[in-house]
């Protein structure tokens, strides 16, 4: 299975203090409609952190289950403890996804030779595809360009990386370390341009989850030769990719699909609504370009 173009790190929708299916269900439709490449269901976008272990395991199976098979499913299932990361992997696999996005751990600040040894242990007891989530703004913990080798040699079910660190020395560095096989796929949407530019494979994307077609647009544009239009899209998504990330992520994001009617907007504590003023630049911002 390749991991190539523009996956979208999919909003978990809540209603009434529960995983809403159906809104689920449509806007993972919706999202295969418009030409995504990927979904990845429970990512840091998907309120992980604030869902149960067995809310954790029906979104996967439900996002499985609607995707049947379409397009690769990349099933968020990191832990900052590892026994845990095991569980969740292993229930992804079963659950039928493609693969696995694994998060480094967070909170406990592991060195070097503990993501390592991490990943390693994962791959002992689950035989599926890994993606290292390298984002050291959440997790305070940045995987170097000569770990991920290491963990690449370690362990080959690591076929790629989710780099988040905005940083394109360290994506160029990654890409020539690794070599063009290793999937560097961006999880900032502001540089998806030049880390394709610079060889990488796609995006794990926030903004797709309100202009999926545009997002798989771009990387159709960039794969076709089509550079001009790839730079079109690229500005005319980057007002967007402000946009959602006014407030910490994914709160913009639910609330502009509120108001696309995709989905009733609901989050789960500690993220709460956005502020009133950045609310108004939103709207500015999505009205701007055609979407409210």
């Amino acid at each position: 299975m390749e991991f190539r173009g523009a996956f979208t790190a999919l909003v978990t929708p809540f209603s009434g203090g529960e995983v809403d299916e159906d809104r689920y269900r449509a806007l993972i439709e919706w999202q295969i409609e418009q030409g995504i490449h990927g979904l990845v269901p429970c990512g840091t976008t998907g309120e992980s952190a604030t869902l149960s272990h067995a809310e954790h395991k029906r979104v996967i199976r439900i996002c499985v289950e609607q995707v049947k098979g379409r397009i690769p499913v990349l099933a968020g299932a990191g832990s900052n403890n590892t026994r845990e990361a095991v569980d969740l992997t292993r229930e992804a696999k079963d659950a039928g996804a493609d693969g696995a996005l694994l998060i480094t751990p967070y909170y406990n600040k592991p060195t070097q030779h503990g993501l390592v040894e991490h990943f390693a242990a994962i791959a002992a007891e689950v035989a599926l595809p890994f993606v290292v989530y390298n984002v050291p703004s959440r997790t305070s913990v940045n995987v170097l360009p000569e770990t991920l080798v290491k963990i690449k040699k370690r362990v080959p079910q690591v076929v790629g990386v989710k780099e988040a660190t905005g940083n394109l020395t360290q994506i160029s560095d990654i890409i020539e370390y690794c070599g063009p096989d290793f999937a560097v796929l961006s999880g900032d949407d502001f540089t998806v341009l030049p880390t394709l530019a610079v060889g990488g494979m796609g995006v794990i994307s926030v903004v797709s989850n309100i202009v999926p077609g545009m997002m798989a647009g771009m990387c159709n544009a960039f794969f076709a030769g089509d550079l001009p239009k790839a730079r079109e899209l690229h500005y005319r998504m980057a007002p967007l990719c402000r946009g959602m990330f006014l407030e910490t992520n994914p709160v913009p994001a639910k609330t502009a699909l509120g108001w696309m009617g995709r989905l009733g907007f609901e989050t789960r504590l500690p993220m709460v609504e956005m502020l009133p003023a950045n609310q108004d630049k939103l709207r500015a911002i999505l009205a701007a370009a055609g979407l409210v």
